[in-house]
């Protein structure tokens, strides 16, 4: 197959999946205990930790803010990506990669519950191939969830692009980002089909930014029912939100 040729005639992308399929998901909630909140996500080979502290009183500097503060980090393993990154922390890239995340994780959390609060996010990628922003918002929420921190619904991300000139592709590999055509990236809030967030690598035809588009949020709708089945697990493993506070007693 040709850069421009990831699906073959048999239907099958680089990785053997279906244009319209995800990568295997596989994420676990409370994976910490110092945090209040923790979550581990792996999207295909993309690896995130996510890890909430909060809601707490907001420092002294911030503290005449009425409404809660969304603090959010983003950063990568200086192994993440298989070559040695000389700063994996603090780039122009994270910082971008935190101001994203903080829009669409704050369009989620319930801000109004909160007030002169601050609640801390922290992101760190393990392992990079593809898709860093959507695992990251994936992970995220869980560890919101866990934390008990109040939310609207679910915040879920998923990548979209095209194969083949115009077959729209979910959920897009490292492998088929670097290969292929411009990538689309969606943070939704599904059950009210709102967006929260959305970039694209490069511009879209017009003809063809509706159909990716539809196929990022069918991605985000499809990776909420993945979220919402790991949390009535953990739910179910720990006992309900009125029993947490038994947990170890």
């Amino acid at each position: 197959m040709s850069g421009h040729d990831l699906i073959s005639e048999q239907g099958l992308r680089l990785d053997g999946r279906r244009a319209n399929e995800l990568r295997r998901i596989q994420c676990k909630l409370g994976v910490f205990s110092q945090p209040d909140g923790s979550a581990y996500l792996e999207q295909g080979n993309t690896k995130v930790l996510a890890a909430v502290y909060g809601p707490h009183q907001a420092a002294a500097k911030k503290s005449n803010h009425e409404e809660v503060i969304v603090n959010c980090q983003y950063s990568m393993a200086t192994f993440s990506t298989g070559e040695r990154k000389n700063r994996p922390r603090g780039d122009r890239k994270s910082q971008e990669m935190t101001i994203h995340l903080r829009q669409a994780l704050s369009a989620a959390i319930k801000l109004e519950l909160y007030p002169k609060s601050q609640i801390d996010i922290f992101i760190e990628v393990l392992q990079a191939d593809g898709g860093n922003y959507c695992a990251s918002i994936n992970a995220a929420t869980l560890a919101l969830i866990d934390a008990g921190i109040a939310l609207k619904e679910y915040v879920c991300a998923c990548t979209a692009s095209l194969a083949n000139g115009d077959i729209p592709m979910m959920d897009i590999s490292h492998l088929e980002e670097v290969s292929g055509g411009p990538t689309l990236t969606v943070a939704s809030l599904p059950n009210s089909h709102r967006i929260a967030f959305m970039e694209m690598s490069q511009r879209f035809h017009l003809d063809h930014l509706p159909k990716v588009l539809k196929t990022a949020l069918a991605g985000c709708k499809e990776v909420q029912v993945i979220l919402d089945k790991a949390v009535r697990e953990h739910l179910a493993h720990v006992g309900s939100a009125g029993d947490w506070q038994n947990v170890g007693k």
